[in-house]
């Protein structure tokens, strides 16, 4: 069999997990909760703190790591912070005085899989795709 005649469960819009947009229409539930994360994603200050969390490999990346990178007030980036766990795609712990956030990595696997198009390649990364 070759690679392409390869289906890969859950991806191609069949088996109900999680249709696409192009593959079935979303509900009412489904529309609310996925409008709740592209609001979060919809201001740059909370899309830079998301990509400079997922961005981080170990154990997450420390709020005060993530305050300079800002030319914000202090109060402003915890609240970016909370609205981007509200929407489910980081969660935070507790380190002694500091809060470290990580990136929930089935909430943008989920958002992956609904923007894909059915049989669509994967993307390619973009060293390889130069």
């Amino acid at each position: 069999m070759s690679k392409q005649e390869l289906v890969i469960l859950g991806q191609d819009g069949t088996d109900g997990c999680c249709p696409t947009l192009l593959t079935a229409p979303l509900d009412e539930d489904q529309a609310a909760d996925l409008a709740k994360v592209f609001k979060a994603l919809g201001d740059p200050v909370r899309l830079r703190l998301l990509s400079m969390i997922a961005s981080r490999a170990g154990g997450g990346i420390c709020v005060c790591d993530l305050t300079p990178a800002f030319e914000l007030s202090q109060p402003t980036i915890p609240h970016h912070l909370k609205l981007l766990k509200q929407a489910g795609l980081i969660d935070s712990e507790r380190r002694g005085t500091w809060v470290y956030y990580r990136l929930l990595p089935e909430t943008t696997d989920k958002l992956a899989a609904v923007l894909t198009r059915p049989g669509a390649p994967a993307a390619e990364p973009a060293e390889a795709a130069s």
